[in-house]
């Protein structure tokens, strides 16, 4: 690769490597797992598979519609105004 591009140093060459799979993992999520959940009534907390790195969206059926199909649910940016019990 470096004779391709003509780069030199080697230090160099792997900071453009490196740059290049960073940009590649910003447009592209990879080793995206699904998993379903039935939720319970009157039930708050849940656990979580535990190679489970991060969640990137959670939606549920029937939320602010009423045509039986899947939408996001918004995340909370703030503390909530009530306080949970548990």
């Amino acid at each position: 690769m470096m004779e391709r591009t003509g780069v030199n140093s080697l230090g160099r060459m792997l900071a453009y490597i490196k740059d290049g799979l960073e940009e590649i993992n910003i447009l592209a999520e990879t080793h995206v797992k699904t998993e379903k959940f039935d939720i319970t009534k009157d039930q708050r907390l849940y656990n979580m598979p535990g190679d489970m790195v991060k969640i990137t969206d959670i939606r549920c059926k029937n939320h602010r519609n009423s045509k039986d199909y899947y939408t996001s649910i918004p995340r909370l940016l703030n503390e909530p105004f009530i306080k949970d019990s548990e």
